[in-house]
């Protein structure tokens, strides 16, 4: 098993837009492709103006599929070009627990 946290930097003003097109456009589509998340956040301390998603996947390979589905798909390509607007910076990475992890 693997965890993907991706990580928005959205331009200041903007989360509660991008948040909302998000839900309205995007999110069908993306998890319909992806599946459900573990979760969506915004940050209230540290760096502010994040937002942050959780995607579990059982292995790389699944990962892989399932976003070359999603990216092959117009409607969400649509999307992106709407929400990139919005962002200012875009992390990614993917996390393995480790042994004695309850999640694995």
């Amino acid at each position: 098993m693997i965890l993907e946290e991706r990580t928005y930097t959205i331009v200041p003003g903007l989360v509660q837009e991008y948040l909302e097109l998000y839900e309205k456009e995007a999110k069908p589509i993306h998890w319909k492709y992806l599946g459900t998340p573990v979760g969506w956040f915004v940050s209230e301390t540290g760096v502010i103006n994040q937002v942050v998603h959780l995607w579990r996947y059982e292995s790389m390979a699944e990962r892989e599929e399932r976003r070359a589905a999603l990216y092959s798909d117009p409607a969400w390509n649509a999307y992106r070009s709407k929400a990139g607007a919005r962002v200012q910076h875009q992390e990614n990475r993917i996390l393995r627990p480790v042994s004695f992890s309850p999640m694995k």
